[in-house]
Parts: C-alpha cells; sequence; structure tokens
C-alpha cells in the first residue's frame, strides 16, 4: 500500500463563500483553477516594486540535483558520540533542570566548531542539514531529551516557546512531540496532522530554525520533504507574477490558541533588499491549515473567506514544493535542521505498528549571532517565541501531548 498521499483525517467543513479547497491538496482543481484565472486575465505581468526577477545562490536548489554539490548528512564518529556521553554524564550531575541546557553546561570542546560551521550553513548556505548516528536506545528518553537539546544549543542557543501551558498550569513549553494520538486520544480534539498519520502538506512551522529528532521511525512511509522556498519563488516569479503579487499582501490568518481576535492579517512573503552585511533575501512563512482548516479546527466562519486567488496560490506553492524537494532519508538517530524562513517542509502519510510507532521531537530554535531579521510584521510572532523564555520556566515533556495551537479542547 502506498503512503504518499494519505489523508485519513475527514476534511474540515468550509466556512460559506470559502474556494472549493481542503487540506488535502488536488492537483486537477489547482490546474482548472489556474486556467480559470488566467482565461479571466487582468491579472499582473510584472513584480510588485523591489521583489527580484530571480534568487541566486546556495540557497537555490532542487532535489534531483542537490545531492551532486551538497553533502547534507553529518555523520558523527564514535569519538564525538563518547563526548557527547560525557557532555550528558556531566549534565545530570550538575542537578539543575532541563531549562538550564546550554552549550556551557552541555559542553562539547570538540565538536563545538563543527556545530557552528553546520549553523552558518543554515542562515548562509543550503538552508538544512541533518545530523545521524546518535545512539537512541542506548539512552533513556530524558537522556535522549538532553542530547537533543545540548547539541543545538551549540547550535542555535535560544529554544523557542511552543505552547503556554502545560497539564493545565502555564509554562515555557520548549520541546514538542510529533507523533500518531488518534489511537491514544479524542480524535474529535486533534486539529492539527502532526498527531495523526495523515500527509503533512508543505508548510513551514513558527521561529528560524526548526528542528526535528527522530526517536524512531514508522513501519512505512513517513518520508520527510524538504523544499527550497527561492527555487519555488523564482518559477512563480517568472511564470506567475500575479501570485508573487497574492503571497506578498495581507491574509486573514486564523489563530487557533484564545485570543482577542482570532486571525491576523499579514502576508506570507517578504522581501528583504540587499545591505551591506547580506545579500538580498524573500523569506516565506504559512501554514495552509491556517487558511483552510484541518480536522477538529474547521476555518471559522467568523473569518473572511479567502480569495480564489488565495487558493491558488496555495495549491501552488505545495506543487512546486513537491515538484522541487528533497527526501532527506531521515532515519532513527537522525537530528534534522532547517532554516524556516528559506526551507519549507512536508512529510508523507505513513503507517505504524505496535511494535515501530513514528515518534519525533521538535525544537523551534534562533541563533542570534546568525539570524535572519525578522520580518517587521512578524515581531509579534517572534516575541511570543523567544521573548521572556527563561531557564526556570521551560518545560521540556518527556511524554507526548498536543499542543493548544492543535487541540480543540484548548
Amino acid at each position: 500500500m502506498s503512503t504518499t498521499v494519505t489523508f485519513i483525517t475527514p476534511s474540515a467543513p468550509a466556512p460559506p463563500g470559502q474556494p472549493d479547497i481542503s487540506y488535502a491538496p488536488d492537483y486537477d482543481k489547482w490546474q482548472a483553477r489556474a486556467a480559470r484565472r488566467l482565461k479571466e486575465g487582468n491579472l499582473p505581468t510584472t513584480l510588485p516594486e523591489g521583489f527580484p526577477e530571480k534568487l541566486t545562490g546556495d540557497l537555490v536548489w532542487e532535489g534531483e540535483t542537490v545531492a551532486d554539490a551538497y553533502d547534507w548528512t553529518y555523520v558523527l564518529n564514535d569519538e564525538q558520540l563518547d563526548e557527547i556521553d560525557r557532555a550528558v554524564e556531566h549534565f545530570k550531575g550538575l542537578g539543575l533542570p532541563l531549562g538550564y541546557l546550554t552549550a556551557e553546561t552541555f559542553p562539547l570542546p570538540n565538536l563545538h566548531s563543527e556545530l557552528r560551521r553546520l549553523s552558518a550553513e543554515l542562515h548562509n548556505g543550503h538552508g538544512f542539514f541533518v545530523i545521524r548516528g546518535l545512539r537512541v536506545d542506548e539512552h533513556s528518553r530524558e537522556e535522549n531529551v538532553i542530547i537533543y537539546a545540548g547539541i543545538s544549543a551549540h547550535i542555535a542557543p535560544q529554544r523557542g516557546r511552543q505552547d503556554h501551558k502545560y497539564n493545565g498550569q502555564k509554562a515555557d513549553v520548549v520541546l514538542s512531540h510529533i507523533k500518531d494520538l488518534t489511537w491514544s486520544q479524542n480524535n474529535g480534539e486533534i486539529g492539527s496532522p502532526a498527531y495523526t498519520t495523515d500527509k503533512q502538506v508543505f508548510h513551514t512551522d513558527s521561529g528560524d530554525i526548526v528542528s526535528l529528532f527522530a526517536l524512531e521511525t514508522s513501519a512505512a512511509g513517513g518520508a520527510s520533504k524538504l523544499a527550497s522556498t527561492w527555487r519555488v519563488y523564482n518559477e512563480i516569479a517568472a511564470t506567475r507574477p500575479d501570485l508573487i503579487h497574492t503571497l506578498s499582501q495581507p491574509w486573514d490568518m486564523e489563530v487557533f490558541e484564545k485570543a482577542d481576535k482570532q486571525y491576523t492579517e499579514r502576508p506570507l512573503l517578504f522581501h528583504f533588499p540587499a545591505t551591506e552585511s547580506t545579500p538580498e533575501r524573500v523569506a516565506l512563512q504559512y501554514g495552509r491549515r491556517y487558511f483552510v482548516g484541518f480536522g477538529a479546527l474547521p476555518r471559522s466562519p467568523n473569518i473572511p473567506p479567502i480569495t480564489e486567488a488565495q487558493a491558488e496560490a496555495l495549491d501552488t506553492l505545495h506543487f512546486l514544493g513537491e515538484k522541487y524537494c528533497v527526501n532527506t532519508d531521515f532515519q532513527k538517530g537522525d537530528i534534522q535542521y532547517i532554516n524556516n524562513l528559506a526551507i519549507f517542509h512536508a512529510r508523507d502519510g505513513f503507517t505504524d505498528t505496535p511494535e515501530k510507532r513514528r515518534h519525533l521531537l521538535r525544537l523551534w530554535l534562533r541563533d542570534p549571532e546568525n539570524a535572519w531579521p525578522t520580518p517587521e510584521v512578524l515581531n509579534y510572532r517572534w516575541a511570543e517565541l523567544y521573548e521572556g523564555v527563561t531557564p526556570e520556566g521551560q518545560v521540556l515533556p518527556l511524554e507526548p501531548f498536543i499542543r493548544s495551537a492543535g487541540n480543540k479542547g484548548r
């Protein structure tokens, strides 16, 4: 059975006036919508002012050929693994809570310079890499969390807040679990594909860097796919400049957590002109479910429906992501790091068995030394992620839970 296009969760009901689009992309509907809109005409034929006709550099790559020029897998050797084990024992000897994991409390004197080089690769190179070879089965769950957060602290020292409460209490939850919980939770609560076996379509997370650590892989399927935002941008800019206008204009993006206002207006695509110290850049920040809903969290009828142009743009991003993506061959013991402003990602649907259940840990990270500028309209979101996160307030849960932003029962 193929697991590459699996959508098990029923489509979320659409609000009145919403275009014919759901979380599961439909290629034929995309093509028909594009043909219809082109036939209607009156679409911009030039790019928005300031946006480049074409981006260049290491961040422009295609899945079929990126391996020819870039080896994205950093395989740890025995000496490095031993150094990591010593760092685990050092941290445990300090008797500190997990929120105190830093490059200083998890010392890697020899590996540190390599991890700093990899951070530079994230921000100024190809935008992604995989660390391979961690000995997951030789460590307890807590030790694996220590290893993950400890190594990551050398790459990007700031851990972002992924939830604001834990077990009903206010907390800075900086680590989350990506695992199918439909078998153990009330499926009527799940409003995010992260907690299902469904295919996750192309999207970005929040923050500068998204990282995933594979404690276990699935019995079948579940491939991790990455695509270059810049390569996709170049394709759209060359063929459909009107969609660059659409993506760079404000969208009504749903806020799934409790808030004074249940949506915020912002673009999905951002342009940064070149400066004396930085090249010209484009950044993408979006998730499809915030515009079409998913599972137990359909798009609210109290939010304006998206437009036909926006529906086409969402599908264009996804299908071009599929066209140009690379499969990172995610294995047990791998940690994947991606520049979340320059790379977007997806995963294939998968099948678990009682003996082999896909289980990933996730961190949202930031490296102030190498970080890209934050788009001005996203400053509020970056503040929610990174400001005021203290060692004593951090929670790194050892067991899976459904984040508030993906939980109907929030």
